[in-house]
């Protein structure tokens, strides 16, 4: 296989690991929970939801950046090194060092392209609660909510979690 093919091989698998490094804001939805939010007592009552908006949510995707740095430098830095020592025809160990050095720069600076913050869908909902009209903008889809009686759960001072009061359609993958 020609060396050329090889790297732009390793740069194409490189690229799709790092692509897949991005957060999904599953973590922030209403019914997602940390563990020191579990088995224990919580308030909680129920609403009118009047209406079903959708939103965008700019969500933290540097954890996820973080992690595509340190993987795309080593995945770098492997298949640089194999580029190099095939270019160098397996007799140069300056041309492993070099691959392997430049591949995990490069690697590294792919990693780049991966967002601090991502926009996940996400949903406006307007709700009366004693006889007053407000809205809560959570992570979730549309398909998840309509109109009529939701529980809300608050785990905090100001927090609604209004919970999902319909599902979504299943799809065949």
């Amino acid at each position: 296989m020609d060396n050329n093919i090889k790297a732009g091989a390793a740069a194409a698998l490189l690229a799709l690991l790092l692509g897949g490094c991005q957060s999904t804001g599953s973590e922030y939805e209403a019914n997602a929970y940390t563990v020191t939010q579990v088995n224990q007592k919580q308030e909680a009552k129920t609403v009118k939801i009047i209406s079903v908006m959708p939103a965008k949510v700019a969500v933290d995707n540097t954890k996820a950046k973080k992690s595509a740095s340190t993987l795309g430098t080593l995945l770098g830095a492997v298949a640089g090194a194999a580029v190099g020592y095939n270019v160098g025809s397996g007799q140069s160990a300056a041309g492993t060092v070099a691959g392997g050095v430049a591949g995990g720069a490069l690697g590294n600076a792919a990693a780049g392209m991966v967002d601090d913050k991502i926009m996940v869908e996400g949903v406006t909902l307007a709700y009366s609660e004693n006889n007053k009209v407000y809205t809560s903008t959570q992570v979730g889809r549309n398909c998840e909510f309509q109109p009529g009686i939701a529980l809300m759960v608050s785990t905090g001072a100001d927090e609604t979690r209004i919970q999902p009061n319909a599902t979504c359609p299943k799809t065949d993958a």
